[in-house]
């Protein structure tokens, strides 16, 4: 193998004119042969026991050269991209170049490099920074969900009204016959929580325990076609009415619920524990704030094989989501008429965004000298161990030295930033909002939960889909998390 020329061209690209030889080439041709000879029938030989020669004979020479060209390319590319001492990012486009004798051939390898990156400024800049505030009402509001997590349903002789959760068997009928997904036993149905179908927890209020009754609903036209705009009859039997008992808000309710003997220790503690969460997101915003401007910043031919590539991990990224919520990749794909095509096309803007970061983080790390010591990556491994709640060498197992390392010394390029920055006050809107803090439903409301009458059909994920990767920092985080899980399920 020689390398004839290596031409740079535009978007970070390099065009390798290689050159394989006859005796390389030759190689070549002997695996293709010994590759390909049990395909070839020749008579008078058994499969796979013509001689070469004999093949040659009868069918040309050029009969292997195909497949030679296939075995000599990944070898003799690879060499030049070594003897160039090029970094690649991504799959080379190959073009033969001339006629492939039994000398071998010459072709054109364009391949994506890795980008020469120009700092712009990227010290002593300036982001807007948030001043956390926790007021009385944002610590009574914490307070509130404590005290709707620790509400108990106690049964009720009484007509369910809004508020109650009744305890129901229902089958719905359409044209008298019984349809999918409309039946339910001993369901409990929080009256007002609008989970079930339009007009039928209305129609519960006012019924009480044993208490039969034939409820009319007509689903709406943007229900599932098979029972958009139809008119339905449900029959359905209260077994239990319940009432919330809520605990009085007192020094005993802290007590049940925390570590305190007294309301007021317990406020105190989430006061303290709004703020911090508050200041860390502060923090991160202003961060990154930042590094958004230092990834604007820099000067830098992007190959479109490092975007694709980052679309597609994010694609990977949004698989995984999917999954985690228990729905099948090709199922949502299919609910949400989605096209992968097009979740990939959505992600380039977002990718480009995270290439530039990374490139500039790398531009940082080299203009710095930024170096992490042996020392500096174990007590790593020791915070992340510490703050899981896991055997340091169980956090070892499932990591990698060098994603630590990685890790710290991204850190430690994003800090170089962050410290040098100054935070400025942002700019006061004509209606300040409150952050909408949505606390998410109990866990413990799903399990075991019947089956609803048509449901409507899944939201989609359009907001999820190309979701940028928060800057920077390849967080090793996940990888802990799901070593966490693992644990717990061994020990079940």
């Amino acid at each position: 193998m020689s390398v004839k020329s290596c031409e740079k061209v535009e978007k970070s690209q390099v065009v390798l004119t290689i050159e394989v030889g006859a005796a390389e080439f030759e190689a070549a041709v002997e695996k293709a042969y010994q590759k390909m000879r049990r395909k070839i029938n020749v008579p008078g030989f058994r499969p796979g026991k013509a001689p070469r020669k004999i093949i040659e004979g009868m069918y040309g020479a050029e009969v292997f050269y195909e497949e030679a060209i296939n075995a000599a390319f990944p070898e003799a590319y690879e060499a030049a991209v070594k003897e160039q001492e090029l970094q690649v990012v991504g799959y080379p486009t190959v073009e033969l170049v001339g006629e492939c004798t039994k000398e071998g051939f010459t072709f054109k390898a364009t391949a994506p490099v890795y980008p020469e990156v120009t700092l712009g400024q990227y010290k002593g800049l300036s982001a807007p920074k948030d001043e956390v505030k926790v007021t009385a009402a944002d610590v009574d509001e914490r307070v509130k969900i404590l005290q709707d997590r620790n509400t108990r349903l106690v049964s009720v002789d009484r007509e369910a009204k809004e508020g109650d959760t009744a305890v129901i068997d229902f089958e719905g009928f359409l044209d008298g016959k019984p349809f999918d997904g409309g039946k339910g036993t001993n369901h409990s149905l929080e009256l007002g929580s609008h989970s079930f179908v339009p007009g039928f927890e209305e129609q519960v209020v006012g019924m009480k325990a044993d208490e039969e009754k034939d409820i009319d609903i007509t689903f709406p036209e943007d229900y599932t076609p098979e029972l958009a705009g139809k008119a339905v009859v449900f029959k359905v039997k209260v077994h239990e009415v319940k009432e919330k008992e809520v605990p009085a808000l007192d020094d005993e309710f802290a007590k049940d619920v925390s570590e305190f003997d007294t309301l007021k220790d317990l406020k105190a503690d989430l006061k303290k524990k709004i703020t911090e969460e508050r200041q860390k997101d502060a923090d991160r915003a202003f961060e990154d704030a930042l590094m958004e401007q230092v990834a604007e910043g820099i000067t830098a031919d992007v190959p479109d094989a490092m975007v694709e590539g980052q679309a597609r991990q994010f694609l990977e990224n949004f698989k995984m989501q999917i999954a985690q919520q228990g729905i099948p990749y090709d199922q949502y794909m299919k609910m949400t008429g989605m096209d992968e095509q097009k979740l990939l096309e959505d992600a380039k803007e977002p990718a480009l965004r995270q290439v530039r970061l990374d490139l500039a983080l790398a531009a940082i790390i080299k203009a710095e000298n930024i170096e992490v010591s042996d020392e500096e990556v174990e007590a790593e491994f020791k915070k992340m161990a510490d703050q899981y709640g896991m055997d340091l060498e169980m956090v070892k197992k499932y990591l990698q030295a060098d994603q630590v390392k990685d890790q710290v010394t991204t850190q430690k390029a994003v800090a170089v930033v962050v410290d040098s920055a100054v935070a400025t006050k942002p700019e006061k809107k004509d209606e300040e909002k409150k952050p909408a803090r949505k606390s998410s439903k109990k866990a413990e409301e799903a399990e075991g939960e019947e089956k609803k009458p048509a449901r409507k059909s899944a939201k989609k994920a359009e907001e999820t889909e190309g979701e940028e990767k928060k800057p920077a920092r390849k967080s090793t985080k996940k990888a802990a998390e799901k070593k966490e899980d693992e644990e717990s399920a061994e020990s079940k």
